[in-house]
C-alpha cells in the first residue's frame, strides 16, 4: 500500500492525524476519539473523528494496538509527521547555555566531548552520542617493556601527559639492549611530531640512519609506529552517555524493548558505523525504528547531525538515541545546536 503524501490528506485528516501524533509523542499512549474531541478545537463529533481515524489507519498512518484502545502513529506515520508536519522549537536560552558551558570546560578534549554529550542526554532525555576521529597525540617519549620472548608493550607518552599502550610483536634477535636502543632513537628523533609526521620521517630518514641502529632495533622502530598508526586510523572515538535515561516510566512497561536497546548500545562498532553514515549531507538525519536495522528490534529512533569545521570538513557526528515516541520537534534543533557548538570546539 502506497502512503499518501501529506498534501493529499484532507484538512480534517491532517488535523486529526497531527493531534494523534503529538498526543502520542507527549504521553506514549494511544489516543481515542473522545480524547481528541475534548482536547481539540475541531468541530467534529467523536463518531466523525473515529471515521477519520479509520481512514488514516487504512492509509497505514495510524494503528490500533488493541480493540477500542485508541490509535497511535505507525512508523510510516511518524516519518510522514517528521518530514511534513513537525514544527521545530529552538532550544531555550537555558538549554543553549547548558550545552555551551559543558563544551567550554578546560581539560582534555575527550572530557569536554563527554561532558557535552552528557548535557545533550540530560536535556533530551535520550542517550547522547558523539563520534569523532581519534586525535593524534603530539609525541614526547617512547618506551618498550618486554612481555615475553616475542612480544613487548610499546608505551607512548604524549605532550599532554596522556599515556597509551600497544602490544607489538618482536622481530627475531631483539634483546633488552635493542629495545632500549629503539626507544631512545624514537624519543630523540620523533618528539614533538604527530603519529602521521613521525611515520613520514621514519620512512624518509630511517634508511640513512640504519647504521645508528642494529637490525632488530630498526625493525622494532617501524613496527612500533605501525601498530599505533594503523590502530588510530581504525578507531574513532565514540562516546555514549545517559543510557539510564532510556528507562523512563513508559519504557518500564516494555522492559524487553529496553533490554534490547541497552544490548544494542553495547555494540559500539555498529553504532559508530551508523553515525558515520550520517556524515554525508548537511541536514540532520533521523532514523525511525526499523529504518535502521541496528535498532529495529528495540523500536528506537536515532537523530544524528554532522559536525563541520569552518572549512566545511566533517570533524565528527553528534546525536541521540531514544524511543520512537521522542519529542522530535524539540530534540532535532537541540542536536543541531550541539553540533554547531562542537564544531567550534573541534575546529
Amino acid at each position: 500500500m502506497t502512503t499518501p503524501p501529506i498534501h493529499e490528506l484532507t484538512d480534517r485528516a491532517r488535523d486529526v492525524f497531527r493531534i494523534v501524533v503529538e498526543s502520542y509523542l507527549d504521553n506514549g499512549a494511544p489516543v481515542g476519539s473522545r480524547t481528541i474531541s475534548k482536547i481539540s478545537t475541531l468541530n467534529l463529533s467523536p463518531a466523525s473523528i473515529r471515521n477519520v481515524m479509520q481512514d488514516l489507519e487504512e492509509a497505514g498512518l495510524l494503528a490500533s494496538p488493541h480493540t477500542s484502545a485508541g490509535r497511535m502513529p505507525t512508523q510510516t506515520g511518524l516519518r510522514l509527521f517528521v518530514d511534513g508536519m513537525m514544527q521545530a522549537s529552538a532550544p531555550s536560552a537555558e538549554e543553549r547555555a547548558a550545552i555551551e558551558l559543558r563544551a567550554g570546560q578546560t581539560g582534555p578534549i575527550e572530557e569536554a566531548l563527554a561532558s557535552t554529550t552528557a548535557a545533550l542526554s540530560g536535556l533530551s532525555s535520550c542517550a547522547g552520542l558523539v563520534l569523532v576521529p581519534k586525535a593524534e597525540p603530539v609525541l614526547r617519549q617512547f618506551g618498550f617493556v618486554p612481555l615475553s620472548h616475542d612480544r613487548a608493550l610499546a608505551v607512548l607518552v604524549g605532550e599532554d601527559g596522556s599515556v597509551e599502550n600497544r602490544v607489538v610483536e618482536l622481530p627475531g634477535g631483539v634483546d633488552p639492549a635493542s629495545l632500549q636502543q629503539a626507544a631512545n632513537y624514537m624519543s630523540a628523533m620523533l618528539a614533538g611530531l604527530t603519529l602521521a609526521e613521525a611515520r613520514a620521517r621514519i620512512e624518509r630518514d630511517l634508511g640513512r640512519q640504519r647504521a645508528a641502529l642494529d637490525s632488530a632495533a630498526s625493525t622494532l622502530v617501524e613496527r612500533g609506529l605501525a601498530v599505533w598508526s594503523e590502530d588510530g586510523d581504525r578507531r574513532p572515538v565514540l562516546i555514549v552517555r545517559g543510557q539510564a535515561r532510556l528507562i523512563d516510566t513508559a519504557a518500564a512497561e516494555d522492559l524487553d524493548r529496553v533490554r534490547r536497546l541497552l544490548d544494542e548500545l553495547e555494540g559500539k562498532e555498529e553504532i559508530a558505523r551508523l553515525l558515520d553514515s550520517a556524515r554525508e549531507g548537511e541536514a540532520t538525519r533521523i532514523f525511525i525504528g526499523s529504518e535502521n536495522k541496528l535498532f529495529a528490534l528495540s523500536g528506537s529512533s536515532v537523530i544524528a547531525k554532522p559536525v563541520r569545521a569552518l572549512d566545511g570538513r566533517v570533524v565528527g557526528v553528534v546525536g541521540v538515541i531514544g524511543p520512537t515516541r521522542l519529542n522530535y520537534a524539540r530534540v532535532v534543533p537541540m542536536v543541531d545546536f550541539t553540533a554547531a557548538t562542537l564544531a567550534r570546539l573541534l575546529a
